[in-house]
């Protein structure tokens, strides 16, 4: 049966056209859209030292590429010793979860126990005896052992996903393809689910015109007024409600005798006017 059978006429849970309040507030209809809801998520930071990462595959980094050295032409992809570290981060924001296990909790219900190995995906840049900088793919493994809130189980089913980061403070290599890392490691669990939900809806977007790029060095210049302004701009006077006293005379102005704070004197003993 569609949304918009006669049947499901007046339901509160289907998409349809708005009005009263709603319309005044710009609201125009419900809709129906497809997202991934989250039902429950955690971050976790930690600093990882002697993390042994072994590199599962490594090539020459483009001359020109940020290196202080200038790499040798026609020379052999294998680095030569002894190789330095220069930095590493993580390459995705998607973590791979492995061995994962999700326990409910009979003293907790709606919770389980959810216990993983992460695999955060970094690249580690290096430089050999040659001078020559390569860039190394490796992984750096996290365990987890959590308590994340579980949905009940239906037709369409929950994921369990992590968003990673990681950058390195400090590596030393050590041999055969293996650096010792200390490592900074950012880890968000996330329980998901692909769903339909009903929404109240302004309309679609309206996209704007692009604004081309154009390297104007002169706008500043040409946003200057044409000639110079006055030094006393009495409208501006006005608009700010100046008014004071200057004995017993009033402004000849209309703005009133201001003092000398506002940067406006009296002007002799027959009314005031902005001094020029």
């Amino acid at each position: 049966m569609s949304f918009y059978s006669y049947k499901n006429s007046g339901s509160t849970h289907c998409p349809c056209s708005l009005n009263g309040n709603e319309v005044l507030s710009g609201l125009n209809e419900k809709i129906c859209i497809q997202v991934q809801r989250v039902y429950d998520s955690c971050l976790m930071q930690e600093q990882l030292k002697e993390q042994k990462v072994t590199l599962l595959s490594y090539g020459l980094v483009p001359t020109g590429n940020g290196s202080n050295c200038d790499p040798q032409e026609n020379a052999s992809t294998q680095p030569n010793m002894p190789i330095t570290f220069e930095s590493c981060r993580s390459t995705s924001t998607e973590g791979v979860i492995r061995n994962l296990s999700v326990e409910r909790l009979c003293d907790r219900p709606c919770f389980g126990r959810v216990r993983c190995q992460i695999d955060v995906p970094i690249d580690i840049l290096f430089t050999d005896a040659s001078c020559r900088e390569y860039i190394g793919r490796g992984m750096v493994t996290v365990d987890r052992d959590v308590l994340l809130s579980i949905p009940d189980e239906s037709i369409v089913p929950y994921n369990i996903e992590s968003m990673v980061s990681a950058i390195c403070v400090s590596g030393t290599y050590l041999r055969n393809n293996v650096f010792e890392l200390e490592i900074c490691v950012t880890v968000v669990l996330k329980v998901l689910a692909k769903v339909e939900i009903l929404v109240p809806s302004y309309g679609y977007c309206e996209v704007p015109p692009c604004e081309e790029f154009a390297d104007s060095v002169c706008d500043e210049f040409f946003s200057l007024p044409l000639f110079p302004q006055t030094i006393c701009d009495e409208d501006s006077l006005r608009a700010r409600n100046v008014s004071c006293t200057c004995g017993n005379y009033t402004s000849s102005t209309g703005l009133g005798c201001a003092s000398a704070t506002a940067g406006v004197g009296c002007v002799g003993a027959c009314g005031c006017g902005c001094n020029r």
